[in-house]
């Protein structure tokens, strides 16, 4: 029996374990992998005390720190299938076992969306990829396209070009929203020559043969719809991964978050979320840390009460 069980084990869950052990609490971290979604990141240059350090980097300083804590937390890289609460306990199934516990931490984050294009399952892989730090070592006086425009298609392009010949962000509105500072390195790569975007354009289809060589556009561009490339990077937000939370009879907002208050409490007595799978606009490692060290201090005080 668990004191309590953290579902998923990115920065908010390993955040909220290490406080969990400090409040000497029996604690089980479930999750897909280790880290989660940082470690796939370029740079984090926003995170109090490292000024630039590298999303792997501090994924792996995380993991250093919660393995200071191995005689009260366990961790199990099995992600969670099933849960449910049966009077005031837990119990979560994964596909190995199953496990209890009198609090639940939901953590699951988000996964990337896909572009949902023609071709694009065929592809992936073999030219398609949603992982600018897994693959741009692949790259290498390549052209590339990546599909998005958020600050997060800005970082996966700065960081491609440093290996591509060429990287296209390719957007389907005017202008791309990057913070300002990954304007700036933007517009320094695109006098360079090394960048150049394309706006107002959809990418319909993804083809080629073994592999990807090229494109298709809704719209004409250089007087063709086609467009060679090599590789396409698709980095168009993500989806908040709520399921299991839903099932367990946890409030979602339209957008499927889990709605918390500002203690990180569910509506559901003993179940905290905090992370990206929240209801919360502002959405970065440090607010999720923040969050899962407040529903770890608020299972502590739940506890207490039980006993």
């Amino acid at each position: 029996m668990y004191d309590i069980i953290i579902i998923g084990g990115g920065v908010s869950g390993i955040a909220a374990a290490i406080y969990s052990a400090r409040f000497n609490l029996k604690t089980l971290i479930l999750s897909q992998e280790t880290g989660g979604l940082i470690q796939y990141t370029h740079l984090v240059e926003n995170y109090p005390g490292y000024k630039s350090i590298s999303g792997p980097q501090l994924a792996d300083k995380f993991k250093e720190h919660v393995d200071d804590y191995k005689d009260l937390v366990d961790i199990k890289e099995e992600p969670a299938v099933d849960i449910e609460k049966k009077n005031s306990i837990f119990k979560v199934k994964t596909k190995k076992s199953s496990y209890e516990g009198k609090t639940i931490l939901i953590a699951t984050g988000t996964r990337r969306k896909e572009l949902n294009a023609k071709g694009e399952k065929q592809f992936k892989n073999r030219g398609v990829s949603y992982c600018a730090v897994c693959d741009a070592t692949f790259t290498k006086n390549k052209i590339v396209g990546v599909v998005g425009g958020s600050d997060s298609a800005a970082k996966e392009a700065l960081l491609l070009s440093e290996y591509a010949k060429k990287v296209y962000i390719i957007y389907r509105k005017e202008k791309i929203r990057a913070e300002p500072i990954n304007q700036k390195r933007i517009g320094k790569k695109i006098k360079e020559g090394k960048i150049e975007i394309i706006n107002n354009t959809n990418v319909l289809e993804v083809k080629g043969d073994k592999v990807l060589t090229h494109v298709i556009f809704d719209k004409l561009y250089k007087n063709n719809k086609e467009f060679k490339l090599d590789f396409l990077f698709i980095e168009i937000g993500h989806i908040v991964e709520s399921s299991l939370a839903k099932k367990l009879g946890v409030k979602l907002d339209e957008k499927e978050q889990v709605i918390i208050d500002k203690y990180s409490r569910t509506n559901i007595e003993g179940v905290y979320a905090a992370g990206d799978v929240t209801d919360r606009e502002f959405k970065q490692a440090i607010t999720g840390v923040a969050e899962g060290c407040i529903a770890a201090n608020e299972a502590y005080e739940y506890i207490n009460k039980m006993r």
